[in-house]
C-alpha cells in the first residue's frame, strides 16, 4: 500500500462542491453558530434570574426614592423588612401550590377562597375545641381540621381533571363558585373572631425579631422546594407538564398524579389560610380572594412558563417577593394603591414576553 492510498488528494464533486459523503467544510458556519449559541445562552439566564432581577430593580428605585423624597430609609429599615416579609407569607403560600399545578400544565383558580374557607374553618374549629383541649392543642387541631377540609375541594378538583377529563380551567373555576359560597355559609357573612392567645402569638409574635408566621411559611416552602426538586413527584411533575403523552409512555400514572397535585394545591391553600386568620384573630372568607392573581403572577414572574413543564419554588420565592415590595413600598412612599396593580401587571407582561423569547431561543412550541 503506498502512501497515496491512506491519504487520498481531496477531491470535489461537479462545481467545487465536495463528492457525495465527503464532509462539507464547516469553518465558515462556526461564528454564526457561536453568536447563536451566546445569544440563546444570554437570554437563558436573564430568564432564569428575572424574578431577581426585578426584585433588585425594585429595591434600588424604592430605596433612591425613600432617600430623595424624606431622607428615609426602604431596605435597611427591620420593620420596613418584617411588613415586607409578612406581605409576602399568603401570596407566597398559595402561589407555592400554584407553582405544582402550572408546572404541570395546569392551573388552579379556586385557592382563593380554599384559603377563605380553611381561616373559617380553623377560626370555628380553634373556638370550638378551645374548652375541652385548652389553648395550644386547640390551635393544633383547629390546623388540622383546617387543612384537612381544604384537601377536599383540592380532591374534587383532582377527580374532575384526572378522571373526567375537565379543562383544569374550568374545573377549579366550578370549584371557586362552590368554595366561595360555602366559605360564606359557615361565616354567616361575617369574620368570625378567634379566642385564642395562643393562635394569636403565632399570628404576631416574634422570634429574634423575625414574625412567627414567617418562620412557619418559610419551613413550609423548603418542603414543598425539596418535594418538588428531589422526589420522584417533582420529576413526574415536569415530565407531565412537558409532555404529557411521552409521561403516559414511559410509567407515569398521570390520573394519579393529578389527583394528588390538587391535594396539594390545596393543602398549600389551607395552611396560608390559618395563617391568615392567626395574623388576624379572625377568619374571613374573603380572605384569599384579591390573593389569586397575586399567586398567579408570583409563579410567571418566578421563571414558571405557562406552557408547563418548567419553574421553581425559589423562582416563586423571588416572585412573591417582587409583589411584595411592589406592594408595599407604593405604600410607603404614598403613592395611589391603584398604581400597585398597574405594576403588577406590567412585571406580568414582561415576564410572559421574557419565557416567549426563551421558547423561540430554546426551538421551544410556539402558539401561534
Amino acid at each position: 500500500m503506498t502512501i497515496s492510498d491512506t491519504n487520498p488528494p481531496a477531491s470535489t464533486g461537479q462545481g467545487g462542491s465536495p463528492p457525495h459523503g465527503a464532509a462539507a467544510p464547516t469553518h465558515h458556519v462556526a461564528p454564526q453558530a457561536d453568536h447563536a449559541d451566546r445569544a440563546k445562552s444570554f437570554v437563558q439566564r436573564v430568564a432564569d434570574l428575572r424574578a431577581w432581577l426585578f426584585l433588585a430593580a425594585l429595591i434600588i428605585v424604592f430605596e433612591s426614592w425613600a432617600r430623595l423624597d424624606f431622607g428615609g430609609t426602604f431596605v435597611l429599615n427591620g420593620f420596613n423588612l418584617q411588613s415586607i416579609a409578612i406581605f409576602a407569607v399568603a401570596p407566597l403560600l398559595l402561589a407555592t401550590g400554584q407553582t405544582f399545578v402550572i408546572i404541570s400544565g395546569g392551573i388552579d383558580l379556586s385557592l382563593g377562597f380554599i384559603m377563605g374557607l380553611a381561616a373559617v374553618v380553623a377560626s370555628h374549629a380553634i373556638n370550638a375545641l378551645n374548652p375541652a383541649l385548652g389553648l395550644p392543642l386547640a390551635v393544633l387541631g383547629g390546623f388540622v381540621i383546617a387543612v384537612a377540609v381544604a384537601a377536599i375541594p383540592g380532591f374534587v378538583n383532582g377527580l374532575l381533571i384526572s378522571r373526567l377529563k375537565v379543562p383544569p380551567f374550568i374545573g377549579t373555576l366550578g370549584m371557586f363558585g362552590v368554595a366561595r359560597g360555602v366559605a360564606f355559609l359557615l361565616a354567616g357573612g361575617t369574620t368570625v373572631p378567634v379566642s385564642n392567645s395562643v393562635f394569636a402569638t403565632i399570628g404576631n409574635g416574634r422570634f429574634y425579631s423575625i414574625p412567627y408566621i414567617v418562620i412557619i411559611a418559610a419551613v413550609f416552602v423548603l418542603i414543598m422546594h425539596y418535594l418538588l426538586s428531589q422526589t420522584r413527584f417533582g420529576q413526574h411533575n415536569y415530565a407531565i407538564g412537558a409532555n404529557v403523552q411521552a409521561a403516559r409512555r414511559s410509567g407515569i400514572d398521570i390520573k394519579s398524579h393529578l389527583l394528588r397535585l390538587y391535594i396539594l394545591s390545596a393543602i398549600c391553600a389551607g395552611v396560608a389560610g390559618v395563617l391568615y386568620a392567626a395574623r388576624f384573630s379572625a377568619g374571613a372568607a374573603q380572605a384569599g380572594e384579591p390573593l389569586l392573581l397575586d399567586s398567579v403572577a408570583a409563579v410567571v414572574i418566578g421563571g414558571a412558563s405557562l406552557f408547563g413543564g418548567s419553574g421553581t419554588i425559589l423562582g416563586t420565592v423571588a416572585g412573591a417577593l417582587v409583589i411584595a415590595v411592589i406592594q408595599y413600598g407604593l405604600v410607603f412612599v404614598n403613592v395611589e394603591p391603584f398604581w400597585q396593580f398597574i405594576s403588577v401587571g406590567v412585571v406580568i407582561i414582561i415576564s410572559v414576553l421574557i419565557d416567549q423569547a426563551q421558547r423561540r431561543f430554546s426551538g421551544g412550541r410556539q402558539d401561534e
